[in-house]
Formats: C-alpha cells, sequence, structure tokens
C-alpha cells in the first residue's frame, strides 16, 4: 500500500443486502476508478467475509480485515444498542476515523444509531449544533444539483439548528459542487413571508435583516416545486421534511423509469426511436437513478461519516465510496469552522429570540 491513498472505513455488515453488496460495491469502486486512490479497512465477522473476499481478489488486495463480532440491524433501537456497540462492525469503523486511522467510514446501517454512534465519537463541529444528513439531488436541466439539508438526522429543528444547516450547506455547495455564493432558500408551505410556522418566520426575519452579512446569497423561503426547478442550490429544512422530500424524489425516479419502460414495450416505433434516443435515455438514466446520489454524510461532524441506503447494491455501495474519497479530499471542515466563527453574532441573535 502506498502512502497517498485514501484510507476508508468499510462497515461490512450493514445494509438489507449484507457484506455481498458491500464487497461487490468495493469491488466496482475499484474496477472504475483503479487500485492506486483508496485503501480499505474492513469491520466485520472476519469467518463470514473470509471467503467472500476470495470472490474479490481485487478487493482482498486493497483491505485490512478487523474482526467485529457484532451486528446493528436495521430494526434495532438505538437506547437499546449505543451502550453495547463497541464490538460491532458500525461502531468499530467509525472509532477508527475518530483515532484517525481512516479519513471516513461508510455504512449502510441503521441511520439513526449511525448518527448517534458518530455523534457520540466524532464530535460536532465548533459553532456547530448538530449535524445534518446532506447530500445533493437532480435540480433543472444538465448535471445540476441541489443541496438539500436535514434529510432525516434531526427530526425537530429549531432556529438556531436551521441556521446552522444554511452555513454547511452553504459551505457544502461551494467546496464539494463549486457553486460559488449559492442561492439558500428555507424550504415552506409557500414562497410569501407570512407563511409558515413561527420558527421559520423567526429565521426568516434575522436572515432578512441580516442578508449582506451572510456568506451566501439568502433568497427567502422557496417551496418544494422549487427543488427541482433549478433555481435554488441550497434548501435548508428539518430532517421529517427532509426526508419526506428525499423519498418522494427517489420514487418519482422509479416512477418515471418504469413508465418509459412500459410505453417502450407497447410500440415497435417507439423501441426503433428508442433505439435513436439511447444517449438520451442513458444521460436521463444517470440523472434521477437514486443510485447516483446514494451517498449522504452527516455534514457538521469533526469526521467524514457516509450513509448509503439500507437497500443498497454494489452500484450505489460504490457511488458512496466515491463520494468518502471525494469529501476526504476537500477542506470542507475547516471553512466550515470557519464561517461558523464568522457568523456567530448573528447564531447568537437568533439565541436571544427563542
Amino acid at each position: 500500500m502506498t502512502t497517498d491513498k485514501k484510507i476508508i472505513a468499510i462497515d461490512a455488515m450493514g445494509g438489507d443486502k449484507g457484506p455481498n453488496a458491500v464487497l461487490g460495491g468495493m469491488n466496482q469502486y475499484l474496477y472504475q476508478n483503479g487500485e492506486n486512490r483508496v485503501f480499505f479497512r474492513l469491520f466485520g465477522q472476519a469467518q463470514q467475509l473470509g471467503p467472500l473476499l476470495a470472490k474479490y481478489p481485487r478487493v482482498a488486495r486493497n483491505c485490512t480485515v478487523i474482526d467485529a463480532p457484532g451486528v446493528i440491524r436495521g430494526t434495532d433501537k438505538v437506547r437499546d444498542v449505543i451502550r453495547h456497540a463497541q464490538d460491532t462492525s458500525m461502531y468499530m469503523a467509525i472509532k477508527d476515523v475518530r483515532e484517525g486511522n481512516s479519513a471516513a467510514v461508510v455504512s449502510a446501517g441503521n441511520t439513526g444509531i449511525l448518527m448517534s454512534l458518530s455523534k457520540l465519537a466524532l464530535k460536532t463541529i465548533d459553532g456547530i449544533s448538530r449535524p445534518a444528513i446532506t447530500t445533493m439531488l437532480p435540480s433543472g436541466g444538465g448535471d445540476s444539483r441541489v443541496v438539500v439539508l436535514d434529510l432525516g438526522a434531526n427530526v425537530h429543528c429549531d432556529e438556531r439548528d436551521l441556521f446552522d444547516f444554511s452555513i454547511l450547506g452553504s459551505v457544502y455547495a461551494e467546496v464539494i459542487g463549486h457553486m460559488a455564493r449559492p442561492k439558500v432558500g428555507v424550504l415552506n408551505i409557500g414562497s410569501e413571508e407570512t407563511k409558515g410556522n413561527e420558527t421559520l418566520q423567526r429565521l426568516n426575519q434575522v436572515l432578512t435583516e441580516h442578508r449582506d452579512e451572510l456568506p451566501y446569497e439568502y433568497i427567502g423561503f422557496v417551496e418544494g416545486n422549487d427543488i427541482s426547478g433549478g433555481n435554488v442550490q441550497v434548501v435548508v429544512t428539518d430532517g421529517f421534511t427532509g426526508n419526506i422530500v428525499l423519498k418522494t424524489v427517489e420514487g418519482t425516479a422509479k416512477l418515471i423509469k418504469r413508465v418509459l419502460v412500459d410505453n417502450l414495450k407497447k410500440s415497435v416505433l417507439a423501441i426503433v426511436g428508442a433505439f435513436f434516443l439511447v444517449h438520451v435515455f442513458k444521460r436521463l438514466k444517470n440523472k434521477i437513478d437514486p443510485r447516483s446520489y446514494a451517498g449522504a454524510t452527516f455534514l457538521g461532524l469533526k469526521g467524514f461519516a457516509v450513509k448509503t441506503h439500507g437497500n443498497s447494491d454494489a452500484l450505489a455501495f460504490a457511488n458512496s465510496i466515491k463520494y468518502a474519497a471525494d469529501l476526504t479530499g476537500a477542506n470542507l471542515n475547516d471553512v466550515i469552522a470557519a464561517r461558523a466563527a464568522a457568523v456567530s453574532k448573528i447564531r447568537d441573535e437568533i439565541v436571544k429570540q427563542r
């Protein structure tokens, strides 16, 4: 192993499809990106992983297996396992990041437990109240994307939390999405200033009053249809609403795929036409396929923890690994800490108004 490789910790036992999908994704990543970029520290039950690694020599050459006898299941409750998670593949992989052995952890395991253990082990960046699950979703034309947070980590959020999410999301859009001074909007049931609950009203008032002091372009309230419209680059919301948005986007993508396939099957002429539009359909698939944005990070922690869907297949897991590798190559957390410090007076004003 060369010293310039990024080292990523993998929770081999998380997810509905278990180690088969995880190792398949690792193999696919290495096949697509070469064996010189990433080295894996694979946490899981060594007895089970051994035979699988024999099927993937490329993975075997690029990983170290660390035996972790405990497994956290998708149905487990946070309160039931968090005190007894020390020997689990998930916690040991997170701890590996905290100890500096790995630059990031990737897991398809239980979201709530992964969030709790990551926050406990990695801690939040100074000036940030809570981490938020963050990713980029399809938006507008071409390859445009929109950053949405929180996608499920925090069901209940106050003005301070949402303000911090705006800082997290805007930095993420700049550093990872290469969007200069991104347009930031707060998700609401209408774009009018009179819409929404008291929390959103108070947040909007402070952001509007300090618009010129913010490190992003605040455009006020946005609605659900704005997420895919391409007019906003960062959408801030609570985790309850954000998770519904995420699942709706994923469901819509699958619906589009089903409608296209069903209609193409009904006509020979449609099949012939599809042949000439194959590149268009390929671009459409890449744009809307949920597996293309399978990774989401717990943004705001002092280390990188990437969550991929519980039902991720090899392609989705490979994309999550690529996502984690990209995160570790950016100075994301340094910029977040600097921005959080720069807006501390605005944050203090929000806290006083609560």
